[in-house]
Order: structure tokens, then sequence, then C-alpha cells
């Protein structure tokens, strides 16, 4: 049986939902906005953030207040529910990009999700008859510009055990890379090579490209530019490390990728549904490709939690 056909029959109570808007002053170019929806039913709560990034779709979601409550009310299974979701609109204005529609089903889909297995009184390795395991958290993290180590310190001083995926850019310094080395707490390093017109855009630079692999030899290589034959020609040792980030939004991206990977980074606001995430989980466990989650709301394929975040 599927990991979804697990799941799907929850039976799910839902009397209604509520939205709570939360904010945070990223940068000072960069205000992040999301949205918690909390599905209640039966005296409990299920929740799920809304993680589309435009300010603009979160206000018209806040403002527009809890619109579905009626539509997605009742007894039901936990797959009638998801469907349910998948048949609404639930943009109140059309978004600014349509991937922002995935990230809300999944916003409404885990919520589901978290209520239906509150309700069973079970938590989800037990629902999917497995054994927990324990999970490693990586804090996603830029260095700033200048770059410098000091974010870095102050999340060390406080919490000596963390792990960090860090995006490199064409300011680091080797000094920089060396005091980042000496910490020992690297685990991955974002290229960021498949993103356009963001202000987290970083070329191809076989100069970086080359000083970062060299200096964090266990480190996974996320999204780098394998097409530029500069940056190819130093990655073309190193295909066993890299892992995919942003192009992948279920199977057929991963099937569509230049070479097999060992590792991607499986977003589930970005594969957009229940089924369709659990599917992908399946497909990567019978390919013996490794799934990471890194410092977003998720369901681990080997620790299959509930929906978690790491703020620091």
């Amino acid at each position: 049986m599927s990991t979804y056909e697990l799941l799907a029959g929850l039976p799910l109570e839902v009397d209604g939902y509520a939205l709570d808007g939360l904010r945070a002053q990223v940068s000072s170019e960069f205000e992040r906005l999301t949205t918690v929806v909390h599905l209640q039913g039966a005296g409990l709560e299920g929740v799920g953030e809304d993680v589309v990034y435009d300010g603009v779709d979160q206000t018209a979601l806040q403002q527009a207040g809890p619109v579905h409550a009626e539509a997605l009310s009742g007894r039901l299974s936990l797959g009638e529910f998801c469907r349910r979701v998948d048949e609404l609109d639930l943009f109140p204005e059309p978004p600014q990009r349509d991937v922002s529609r995935l990230y809300r089903r999944w916003t409404f889909h885990s919520a589901g999700l978290d209520l239906a297995l509150r309700q069973a009184g079970q938590p989800l390795h037990a629902v999917l008859g497995r054994e927990p395991q324990p999970l490693t958290f990586v804090v996603s993290l830029r260095l700033g510009e200048p770059p410098s180590l000091d974010p870095i310190r102050r999340r060390l001083g406080r919490y000596p055990g963390l792990r960090f995926k860090l995006d490199p850019t064409s300011s680091w310094t080797p000094e920089l890379i060396q005091e980042l080395v000496d910490t020992g707490a690297v685990d991955s390093v974002d290229f960021k090579a498949l993103y356009r017109g963001t202000i987290v855009d970083q070329p191809p630079d076989p100069i970086l490209y080359q000083r970062v692999v060299d200096a964090f030899p266990d480190a996974w290589l996320e999204d780098p530019d394998v097409v530029t034959s500069e940056t190819a020609a130093v990655l073309q040792d190193h295909h066993d490390r890299i892992t995919w980030d942003a192009p992948i939004h279920g199977i057929a991206d991963i099937e569509a990728l230049a070479f097999p990977p060992r590792m991607v980074n499986i977003k589930p606001s970005r594969v957009g549904g229940l089924k369709a995430l659990c599917d992908t989980y399946d497909y990567c466990a019978e390919h013996g490709i490794g799934a990471v989650v890194v410092g977003v709301a998720a369901v681990s394929y080997t620790h299959l939690t509930l929906p978690t975040i790491l703020r620091v």
C-alpha cells in the first residue's frame, strides 16, 4: 500500500478554520508575510502555514477571511478533504505567480493531515507503520553583503549543535571560507544557480565553485550550474554530491535531471499536494534517492514527522 493510501482513509471532522497572519523583517529590503491556517474540528486543531512569497497575496487572503469554511466542513476522509480543497479557488484575487497555487493548496492539505492525525490520536509514524528516527535540521542562511561570520557566531553561541545550509556568493573571500570550515557546522551549500531576477541570484562563478567544492568536501552542493562549461568542469567529479531544490516539483522533474541524483530537496509546498508529495517520496525510496528537508514546513520521508519549522 502506498504512503498516500495509508493516509487518505483517515477520518476527518472539520467545523471550520481561522487565519493568523505572521510577519518578519527578513532584511531591510524584505518583510516576509505568511499565514497560518488553523483547521478546527471535534474540539481539536490542525495547522498549516501558507508560504506564498508575495505579500499582496498574503494580505488578500487575510482580509478575505475563512471564506471556504462551509465548503470544507463536514465528516469525511482526509483524501476527500484534499479533493475538496483542490476544487476551490483559494485566492481572492489571482496570485502574482502561478506556483503560489501549489503553496496554498499544501497549506490546507497539511492542516488537514495534522488535524486527522490529532483526531485519530496517533502520530504519523504509527499510521504508516514506521519507526521514527533522529531528525537533523539545518538552518538556511545568507551571510550578508559584505559577508560576515557574525550570523553563524550568534546562532552557534546559543545553539552549539546547529548545522547550516549556506548560500555562497562571489564576495566570499578565502579567509571567510576558512572561518566557515573551522566551525565544522556547514552541511550544505546552495549555489542558487537556477534563480533569475531575484535578490538571491548568483551567476556562475568557477572561482567561487572551486573554492567551495574544495573547502567543504563532505557538504551537499545544491542547485549548481552544470551547464556553463567552466562551472561544469569544476563539478564533473562531484555529481554524487549534487542535490536539487528549485527545479523539483515532483517525480517528472526528478526524472528530467541531467543525471540521477543521490539526494533531492523536496519542499512539500512546491510539490503542492498530499498525494503528489507522498508519491514523490515513494518514488525516491524506490530509486534509492535521499530526500532532504531544509528549514521548512515539511513531512520528511525518512522520519515522517509532523509539519515542523525551525526558526532561529
